[in-house]
């Protein structure tokens, strides 16, 4: 059976680096990762960039190790297919940007470059960070010869990570991709108004955000990913919906010094009044996510034996989930056969400044799917270290 072809679009905190290192840690007949296209959130886009950056690079270096301690390697789908990496906007398409750096730290990662510096990217690294950051400049020239040089486990994109979504939907089959959206959706967003058509070739957007029955993280009813950028949330979910316009949010008056019709972002032109299809969308909101938990109690278990034999990923994974750890603790005053179970067609809208269509019809809102049980919430944290650190 082939592979399923993913993008994960991602703003690399702790959660998203756990997420991409189970990707990672796929075999290659489960998943092949075509591309990892970063966006703002949890931190500013350039600590996003350096996070991944951080990633690869201390993959990289367990790789190494495993092989000198003869122990089963791992990481198979990206040591025989290379992602892409390619770099999204540094702002919300409305708004202010919002970050969540109370949480995860203001590098995304506990802040774990300051307490640790000796686990940040060397300058080889950095060099690259500068390169897929300034896209254009005839600085990055150099790029395939540092790449070359390190064996880096990515390939750096100098194209605007949107327009790198609709390549690949172009050039596979329909129906072939799926994009794995861990973020916020401002490249989506962007990636379907440049290109409606293209960007409906996916097979499907999985997204982890929102929340329908649970209190927000963010305010009282609202989610970090959806609420950092609700305008491009609403564009995004509007593909499902049999009429779009029906919940579109309002175009905003065009800006001073701006020509009237132009449509920059965050200024998005409108969808064509005809589509060939509808999106699919299935959300992952905290309703389901926050029942998968890794304990500190069973990370400690299982990374003690690992970090005595000197595993640099284990060592890297230690010092931000203890950080991690820490911050949950001072927040908190206390702490069948089994199947995904997904509710289907939801109208799950995204409210920025009331409803241009009529709600109450059949033919308005959105069809959007809900997971609403796994097969996974008591055993999530095993299986992800297990599969992580090939034990």
């Amino acid at each position: 059976m082939a592979p399923r072809k993913v993008i994960i679009d991602t703003d690399p905190g702790v959660d998203d680096i756990l997420a991409m290192l189970l990707a990672c840690a796929c075999l290659p007949e489960e998943l092949e990762i075509l591309l990892i296209s970063v966006t703002y959130g949890n931190i500013d886009v350039q600590s996003c960039i350096r996070n991944v950056l951080s990633l690869f690079h201390h993959v990289q270096k367990e790789i190494a190790w495993r092989k000198s301690q003869g122990r089963n390697i791992g990481f198979e789908t990206i040591r025989r297919s290379k992602p892409l990496v390619a770099v999204g906007p540094e702002h919300p398409l409305s708004d202010d940007m919002l970050m969540a750096d109370f949480f995860h730290g203001k590098d995304g990662l506990g802040g774990i470059h300051e307490s640790h510096p000796h686990l940040s990217p060397n300058d080889a690294w950095t060099s690259v960070l500068s390169a897929v950051k300034t896209s254009g400049d005839p600085a990055t020239s150099h790029i395939a010869d540092e790449l070359a040089n390190s064996n880096a486990l990515f390939t750096p994109s100098n194209e605007p990570a949107h327009q790198e979504i609709l390549r690949l939907l172009k050039e596979n089959e329909p129906d072939s991709v799926t994009i794995i959206a861990i973020g916020p959706l401002t490249n989506l967003a962007l990636a379907a108004a440049e290109d409606p058509e293209a960007f409906l070739r996916v097979k499907e957007v999985v997204v982890m955000g929102g929340t329908i029955n649970e209190p927000g993280n963010i305010t009282p009813v609202g989610e970090f990913n959806t609420f950092a950028d609700s305008v491009a949330a609403a564009r995004v979910y509007a593909l499902t919906s049999p009429n779009p316009f029906t919940t579109m949010p309002p175009t905003p008056p065009t800006p001073p010094g701006t020509a009237k019709g132009q449509h920059p972002p965050p200024f998005l032109a409108p969808y064509p009044k005809s589509l060939s299809r509808q999106l699919r969308v299935t959300m992952f909101p905290l309703d389901i996510t926050e029942r998968h938990v890794l304990t500190r109690g069973e990370f400690r278990k299982t990374m003690e034996p690992i970090l005595a034999a000197n595993s640099p990923l284990a060592e890297w994974a230690t010092a931000f989930l203890n950080a991690t750890f820490n911050k949950i603790e001072s927040l908190q005053s206390n702490s069948g056969e089994a199947g995904w179970k997904v509710n289907e067609d939801e109208d799950i809208r995204i409210e920025t400044s009331g409803d241009s269509g009529n709600w109450l019809s059949s033919k308005a809102g959105n069809r959007i799917d809900r997971c609403v049980a796994t097969p996974g919430e008591t055993t999530f944290g095993g299986y992800l270290l297990k599969r992580v650190f090939s034990l």
